[in-house]
């Protein structure tokens, strides 16, 4: 079996910037995971991600893009894809993603590499959340993850129970000393 991470990033201080964390969080509360994907909630971990893309398999990489598009919008692109595009990044999480992935190509057990990022609307305001449009995209992203994980050999299912909403994971963040239900 591969071992496989799936890694969310972005700064959960800056809107829509968050949206990697809060997708990783729904994942995890909402599917059973295998013992060979770990999943992690990278933040702005920045180059300490580094590790993980020399330590497994496949890594997915999820966040927030500066690609044209609608708000909603999203990518998918490999290691080598995303390195050809480094000099168009626009913020600080896709400038240290782009950057690691040069420095690890150099060693010959980097894993492979996805990333799928979505087009935010806000990632200025200093706010937790997620936009009403970005909220409403969120589903899509979600089945974007679940493909790339299930061509990577990791079919999740779903849990029984209620399913524990964006909403309430992003509130759960924005409020970290609130009861949690999770």
């Amino acid at each position: 079996m591969k071992k496989i991470a799936l890694i969310g990033i972005g700064n959960i201080m800056f809107y829509d910037e968050g949206l990697g964390a809060y997708l990783v969080k729904y994942i995890e509360e909402n599917y059973h995971l295998p013992e060979n994907l770990s999943v992690i909630e990278g933040g702005t971990l920045g180059f300490t991600l580094m590790t993980y893309y020399q330590e497994y398999d496949k890594i997915i990489v999820v966040g927030t893009g500066s690609h044209k598009g609608e708000t909603g919008t999203i990518f998918s692109e490999s290691a080598q894809e995303a390195m050809e595009h480094g000099s168009t990044r626009q913020t600080a999480n896709e400038v240290e993603i782009t950057m690691m992935l040069e420095i690890c190509s150099f060693h010959e057990d980097m894993g492979e590499v996805q990333l799928i990022t979505m087009v935010p609307e806000d990632i200025i305001d200093v706010r937790n959340g997620l936009s009403d449009t970005v909220l409403s995209h969120m589903p899509k992203l979600v089945d974007a993850t679940l493909e790339e994980l299930e061509r990577s050999g990791v079919a999740l299912k779903r849990k029984e129970a209620d399913e524990v909403s964006f909403e309430v994971i992003v509130d759960a963040y924005a409020n970290p000393t609130a009861p949690r239900i999770f």
